[in-house]
């Protein structure tokens, strides 16, 4: 007969241990479940928060990236009452003056448009909704990454002329249309008749803001009918956008249209500016850092499951022992060493964490899933989250059986036989 070797012997030894563990897991199956309870709930947490997170943060950027990386918004600034500084926007201080001069000032500035926006009714037939109705020129559609799905822009002409067309966002469209086109259909805007001839790409929801909501009419129609030349500058606006050659030309920009400005309002003291440029890059830097830093919040929280986890491990398994005693000295009067009694401890231990680790990683991906099916945002699965939730499962199993399999293994036999 062949002798078997050392390293063949401790295999064996090994994997009779491990069926062992296994048999009395199975036979505890409620005990087990309970145990493997919150190592499934803080895995699931940490896998499908952290993939929340990162749909989310996804989601905002490809909304800002679907306006341009490469724009500037320029807003009107704050009115002061003395020493007091009221709210951005709260006066009318840009003109379509202003962007004009940016557009021929401002080397960096490859498109400049002009908006001027107000709420208003907008009434067909017997149907009508409140949207937001913005004034804008010819350079809206580059400017701000929004053309005409069907239908069509106004043209030069309609804008020299105050035309009263109008391009529907399509969340207007399916309000007051349904499924029907709007082309060449008249609405009444505060009143007035006006002639539908587009209707907008769909542009989604930004957080609360549905970009779809909207209704674009020339900036000379919305000045002169809906709002007025309110400015003895000239036209007032509400915004000036400004898109670079490129996301680097934005500084050069910045600075550009930031002097021309200060020139044209007369502004020799910086803190009296009365306008406010915000970069459209600096918006995706602030959402991903603000969704990452809440993401990082959320995921420290849900890692306290864990440590009840691996508490309730440890617990169960000191309680194991405790019931086993006389298990454990029957199998060292029959030759158990204390290592195979400590492996056997050590394993359950462990198996309970992966296991719990594999269905929490499961629960955590399916709760990502449905949520990024009921909120409209993409679904991302992160496999460094995956990578660490098995990692501190694994991790919880060892640090919560090492005392209940070393109290094990240090048992008396003769003692552990004479229990009840």
């Amino acid at each position: 007969m062949k002798k078997l070797t050392k390293k063949a012997v401790q295999k064996i030894a090994f994997g009779e241990v491990f069926g062992i563990a296994n048999e009395a897991l199975w036979s505890n199956k409620l005990r087990t479940g309970l145990t493997m309870l919150g190592v499934v709930i803080g895995i699931a947490s940490v896998t499908s928060i952290t993939s929340i997170g990162q749909g989310i943060q996804k989601n905002i950027g490809q909304q800002i990236q679907s306006l341009g990386t490469d724009v500037l918004q320029v807003m009107s600034g704050s009115a002061r009452n003395g020493n007091v500084v009221q709210g951005t926007g709260s006066t009318s201080t840009l003109t379509w003056e202003d962007a004009k001069a940016i557009a021929k000032g401002a080397p960096s500035a490859k498109v400049v448009s002009a908006t001027l926006q107000q709420s208003a009714q907008v009434v067909y037939g017997s149907t009508n909704t409140n949207t937001t109705v913005y004034g804008t020129d010819m350079n809206y559609p580059e400017a701000r990454n929004t053309h005409p799905q069907s239908g069509r822009y106004f043209t030069q002409q309609e804008l020299d002329r105050a035309a009263q067309v109008a391009v529907l966002g399509t969340t207007v469209q399916r309000k007051l249309f349904g499924n029907n086109s709007p082309i060449n259909a008249k609405i009444r805007v505060k009143g007035q008749i006006y002639r539908v001839i587009g209707v907008l790409e769909s542009k989604g929801s930004q957080g609360p803001m549905d970009r779809d909501d909207t209704i674009l009419i020339p900036l000379t129609t919305m000045s002169s009918r809906i709002v007025g030349n309110n400015s003895i500058r000239g036209v007032s606006v509400n915004t000036i956008w400004i898109k670079g050659g490129n996301q680097n030309a934005l500084t050069a920009a910045q600075f550009q249209v930031t002097n021309i400005l200060r020139l044209r309002h007369n502004i020799y003291n910086p803190d009296n500016d009365d306008f406010r440029i915000t970069n459209q890059a600096d918006l995706i830097s602030t959402f991903s850092n603000v969704v990452g830093v809440l993401t990082i919040l959320v995921v420290a929280i849900a890692s306290i499951s864990l440590i009840v986890g691996g508490i309730g491990i440890a617990n169960i398994m000191l309680v194991s022992v405790v019931e086993r005693t006389r298990e454990i000295g029957i199998r060292k009067a029959l030759g158990a060493s204390n290592s195979a009694v400590l492996t056997q401890f050590m394993i359950e231990a462990v198996s309970i964490s992966t296991i719990g680790g594999v269905i929490g990683a499961g629960s955590g991906v399916s709760i990502a899933f449905v949520s990024s099916l009921a909120f409209s945002f993409p679904f991302v699965v992160s496999s460094w989250s995956i990578i660490l939730g098995f990692a501190l499962s694994t991790g919880v199993g060892l640090v919560a059986g090492v005392i209940p399999a070393r109290n094990a293994a240090q048992l008396d036999p003769i003692a552990a036989l004479r229990s009840d």
